[in-house]
């Protein structure tokens, strides 16, 4: 390793140091609004995690984890600035089923990005960026890779709203078949619902879980279904809810109105599958084409053509 490169690595560690440290004492001169009432307030039930105490802990971590949550909410904060769009993040991550805030996920942004970073410094210091003149160009790309790192974790996100969907549409069928014959069998349709929270522990399950919860603390069953429907990112789970919701309060039959919504679902399921076939099928033309197709043809010429040769005089 050359000495420009290792000068520039302490030299880069002592500016973070410092970074840290005058962040630190520029912080704790401004006390915060929340930190100034939070000794008034701890006996009082509040939705802010700030004005919460931290349990203390004995592991030797703690000490480290308790310097860095800041500097990683500082930087989480900075990057909600530059990237904007907190509702519709916040929308993503109650339709995939997180448990995560809109902050604790900026906070995830920035370790990812921070994970692709140290592992583009690693690769560098190995071997590219050791030769002279090229650390600046790698820090460059490390600096790429921090934005990748970034943009990887919204697009896990974007897959994990995408597999939940999923799922709950291939529950749906089911769902609405055992809520249409409890309904039929003599149950209402909250004791229906019930029974079939119980019975189908999936996404779907949870949610309906959830509109159980929300009617049980006060909420009315047609409020708890409007904000599933508002909530959701599927179409017929929103159309059932809202039908739900319609035959409480009018008192109208559920049973042909959810047999005829699981019928319908499994039709574009059966269709989704049609085209998803032919598109493999599309697909599976390629190797044939341009493999198999050539390969037989060289089969097929090859000793015709040396014949030719050979009898030509």
């Amino acid at each position: 390793m050359s000495t420009a490169l290792v000068g520039g690595l302490l030299g880069g560690l002592a500016g973070l140091g410092l970074w840290i440290v005058i962040g630190r004492l520029v912080g704790s001169r401004r006390p915060s609004l929340e930190s100034r009432l939070a000794p008034y307030v701890r006996d009082v039930p509040s939705p802010f995690d700030s004005w919460a105490p931290d349990p203390a802990g004995d592991r030797a971590s703690s000490a480290l984890v308790a310097l860095v949550r800041p500097v990683l909410q500082a930087a989480a904060s900075r990057l909600e600035n530059v990237l904007g769009g907190r509702e519709s993040v916040r929308r993503r991550l109650v339709r995939a089923g997180s448990v995560l805030s809109v902050d604790q996920f900026r906070v995830s942004q920035v370790l990812w990005g921070l994970g692709a970073f140290g592992a583009g410094l690693v690769v560098g210091a190995s071997g590219p960026a050791r030769s002279p003149g090229r650390a600046l160009p790698w820090l460059a790309v490390c600096a790429g890779l921090f934005v990748v790192g970034v943009l990887a974790r919204e697009n896990a996100l974007n897959r994990q709203v995408r597999l939940r969907e999923r799922q709950m549409l291939a529950e749906f069928p089911v769902v609405a078949d055992l809520l249409a014959l409890a309904v039929a069998a003599g149950e209402g349709p909250v004791a229906a619902l019930d029974r079939v929270v119980r019975s189908c522990p999936g996404a779907l399950g949870a949610e309906l879980s959830r509109v159980l919860s929300q009617a049980r603390t006060g909420d009315s069953m047609s409020v708890a279904l409007d904000a599933l429907a508002r909530r959701t990112g599927l179409p017929v789970v929103s159309r059932f809810a809202e039908g739900l919701a319609v035959a409480l309060e009018r008192g109208t039959p559920l049973v042909d109105v959810l047999t005829a919504q699981a019928a319908d679902v499994r039709e574009a399921s059966r269709r989704e599958l049609i085209e998803t076939g032919a598109r493999k099928e599309v697909a599976m033309m390629v190797p044939v084409v341009f493999l198999i197709l050539p390969t037989t043809l060289l089969f097929a010429f090859y000793p015709g053509v040396v014949g030719l040769e050979l009898l030509a005089p």
